[in-house]
């Protein structure tokens, strides 16, 4: 596989290629294609058309590429001559990809009826054009994607995939999504399936599910990427209630803090010429009083910390550098004392402005307000403040199982923990829940349930109904009752490889829904890690996502394969640098139990025939989920 960028400013160190390398990871994210990081050779040349036909005479010709795409060259500029160096070189044309580009694009702007894409075939070498931008290359290659397997399958007589694909299609119930290889798209996702609630015929459900199981990096970057980065209309609060949140304006000071010269030490308001020696005391200065009282050369006024400076004083000297000489004749004030040490001028004093400058900034929008902000916001006088709107969160369980705590439990029922646990979660991080309640397995209690919670919430999170049951409906409602584009279905993860993404607009507004797996610890654990970060995005946090932290084993770990987040419970140890990870026992995805006191989430590789596990006092990544222990 190539990717050649065509750009003269790009080729020239002008310009960062961005393109290029975007192209390349999109071809590795597509399963279907099976493409390794090492397989995809790259190039940038200027605009022209020699250079673009020597790379491509190469790459088809000499190293027999399956698959070239080029972005850059394809728009009205003079030097835009991408195709033109294309269609020469090419055996065949293939204008439906044209076509199927052009549709695509023009649905999003009216300017892609400036493009000029070739696509076609040279021996056995696969070349489509691509614009230039990163946006508009990717938008273009997401279309074509479903059908390059296929293509290449055709082109190199592979027979036995060729003939399985047209049965797939041909079948008894057709496939709805014409190409069954597996989209890993980070623009939508689309499912083979049977019709809605066809209880009936449920020897007709997939086998296998339709959707590619991602990568977590993959998913994780998905989601950032369809999450608004904060919801547009912002909050006043006075500051109490603002803890928490993230600030959305600028706030620079007022007034100068200190306002005025105020003394750092209770002692003596002097002047520092004056050196050691003997002084009158006259009357003192207290914090919160301006005096009327002013030094004079062989005075010292009495003074405590926070207080303002009396005229006449340079210097502070705090009460141990002096020794009582003389007191008045009630024995109850000081007359007379001596100053031990020299002065220096400016000594023990606070100058005006010197902790935070009339005008200075003293916070940035996107700051997160935790006690120390507010109490600076309080320090220059500020007594609300602006904050973005945190996302109301809906909470919903699916599934005829499951029941209410408190209601009589049936045979063949539990108790919904789901709900509890995640409104929990969400209460816990600083965010505000709905709870949507529990909806039953059918198309009108889930329409209803979900209906009434985008009325209201921002996010919408599920448990349950993900899965390949025969009333697993949760994907088909939200696809076909509300337009919902299901960005990914599974993840290459344990727990929580139904976890699903979508977004949906709803009456003008873009809200995102997340479908957690049904199991318990699944649902929790997907929550700290696919849900909290857009949580965090949309409330404005520069950096949302968890924190993560080395931790050593404290014990040899079995290693799944998939990935795994295990979890666990860190503490520190004397003498130890790093934190000891002690598993919480049994991790099965429905044992609740395992999560009791947890605080971390270990992040375990796959295991394989030569890794099968991890001893004890092996350093792993720890995502951090709970208090220290």
């Amino acid at each position: 596989f190539g990717v050649l960028t065509v750009s003269d400013s790009c080729a020239q160190g002008k310009a960062e290629d961005t393109s290029g390398p975007n192209l390349k990871r999109l071809l590795c994210d597509f399963q279907a294609l099976g493409v390794k990081q090492e397989e995809v050779i790259t190039a940038c040349v200027p605009d022209g058309i020699e250079s673009v036909q020597t790379v491509l005479r190469k790459w088809c010709d000499e190293l027999k590429l399956s698959l070239v795409l080029t972005t850059g060259g394809t728009g009205f500029s003079p030097r835009d001559l991408t195709p033109e160096a294309t269609r020469p070189l090419l055996d065949r044309e293939a204008p439906g990809m044209v076509v199927a580009m052009l549709a695509k694009s023009l649905s999003i702007t009216p300017m892609a009826m400036l493009s000029r894409p070739a696509c076609g075939v040279r021996k056995t070498t696969v070349i489509v054009n691509l614009p230039g931008s990163k946006k508009g290359s990717q938008e273009c290659l997401e279309i074509i994607l479903p059908a390059l397997p296929h293509a290449l399958d055709l082109l190199t007589n592979r027979t036995e995939q060729v003939s399985t694909l047209h049965t797939q299609m041909a079948g008894d119930p057709p496939l709805t999504y014409t190409c069954p290889h597996g989209l890993a798209k980070e623009g939508h996702t689309k499912s083979g399936r049977r019709a809605k609630e066809d209880f009936h015929n449920v020897a007709a459900r997939p086998r296998h599910s339709p959707y590619p199981m991602l990568p977590v990096e993959q998913v994780i970057r998905i989601i950032m990427e369809h999450t608004p980065t904060t919801l547009p209309e912002g909050e006043c609060h006075t500051l109490l209630d603002a803890l928490g949140h993230v600030i959305a304006q600028d706030v620079c000071a007022a007034f100068p803090l200190p306002s005025f010269p105020a003394s750092v030490k209770d002692g003596y308001a002097v002047i520092a010429s004056d050196g050691p020696g003997l002084r009158s005391v006259i009357a003192p200065v207290v914090a919160g009083q301006m005096s009327s009282v002013t030094v004079v050369p062989g005075t010292a006024a009495r003074i405590t910390t926070g207080a303002p400076l009396p005229p006449g004083a340079d210097a502070v000297v705090e009460v141990e550098d002096t020794e009582l000489v003389e007191k008045t004749e009630d024995g109850c004030e000081e007359k007379v004392i001596c100053i031990l040490s020299p002065i220096k001028c400016g000594q023990d004093i606070r100058p005006i402005g010197c902790d935070i400058a009339e005008g200075q900034l003293v916070l940035s929008r996107g700051d997160k307000l935790g006690p120390s902000e507010l109490g600076l916001l309080a320090a220059v006088g500020v007594t609300k403040a602006r904050v973005f709107r945190s996302p109301l969160v809906g909470v919903m369980s699916t599934g005829n199982e499951v029941a209410s705590p408190g209601e009589c439990l049936e045979p063949g029922k539990i108790y919904d923990s789901n709900r509890v646990a995640l409104m929990a979660a969400i209460r816990e991080q600083g965010f505000r829940g709905m709870d949507m309640g529990i909806a039953l397995d059918s198309n009108e209690s889930l329409i209803r349930h979900l209906e009434k919670g985008l009325d209201e919430a921002d996010v919408i999170v599920t448990t349950g109904g993900v899965s390949m049951g025969e009333k697993d409906l949760l994907k088909p409602v939200l696809e076909e009752e509300f337009g919902a584009v299901i960005h990914f279905g599974r993840v290459l993860m344990k727990p929580g490889k139904p976890a699903t993404f979508a977004t949906l607009e709803w009456k003008g507004v873009r809200k995102l829904v997340f479908a957690l797996p049904g199991n318990p610890v699944s649902a929790v654990v997907t929550f700290y890690l696919l849900v909290l970060p857009a949580l965090r995005k949309m409330a404005g946090w520069p950096n949302p996502h968890p924190a993560h932290i080395s931790a050593k084993l404290g014990s040899a770990v079995n290693l799944d394969p998939r990935p795994e987040y295990h979890r666990a419970v860190l503490s520190w140890t004397e003498g130890d640098t790093l934190p000891i990870a002690v598993s919480t026992g049994n991790q099965c995805s429905s044992c609740l139990l395992s999560l009791r006191s947890s605080n971390a989430l270990l992040q375990l590789p796959m295991g394989t025939e030569g890794v099968p596990r991890l001893e004890a006092g092996t350093v792993v990544k720890a995502m951090l989920i709970g208090p220290w222990v």
